[in-house]
């Protein structure tokens, strides 16, 4: 029972950013910068040849900082969102990334998710199926009834 307990805090202590979760910590905050300071030079210098370009770069950026965040803060109700919003990020890339594809003058300038983030190596799909992945396994595993 004891070791059960030691187990449970020893995980709990550990949290989202231990493990490959400190590697999604790191990636997460390296596109946060990189998207951000990305749409913030786009957005304040050539905002007129590609605003919606510009403006999904700057959504992405707020999604990674979100999930950043939330990873390094740890706790089941950060893990939701940080799940929730790998989600949302997953189908931005997919859907932005096929309508490169299928409407490519719809974008006169990339976005981090065109192409399905094919000019960041593809990055920008592999992190949230990852995050979606680590997210489901890092889950607290229920207390048998009468638990601690």
């Amino acid at each position: 029972m004891a070791e059960q307990t030691e187990s449970r805090v020893a995980g709990e202590r550990r949290g989202l950013r231990h493990g490959p979760g400190r590697l999604l910590v790191t990636l997460y905050g390296i596109f946060t910068v990189g998207a951000a300071s990305r749409s913030v030079y786009q957005l304040s210098t050539r905002f007129d040849e590609a605003p919606l370009a510009y403006l999904l770069s700057a959504v992405a950026a707020l999604i990674y900082a979100f999930i950043t965040v939330s990873l390094v803060r740890g706790g089941e109700r950060a893990r939701r969102l940080a799940l929730g919003c790998c989600a949302v990020e997953l189908a931005g890339v997919l859907t932005v990334g096929t309508w490169t594809l299928v409407d490519p003058g719809a974008f006169p300038d990339a976005t981090v998710w065109s192409d399905y983030g094919v000019g960041y190596l593809l990055f920008p799909l592999v992190l949230p199926v990852t995050g979606l992945l680590w997210l489901r396994r890092a889950r607290p595993e229920p207390q048998a009834p009468g638990g601690g």
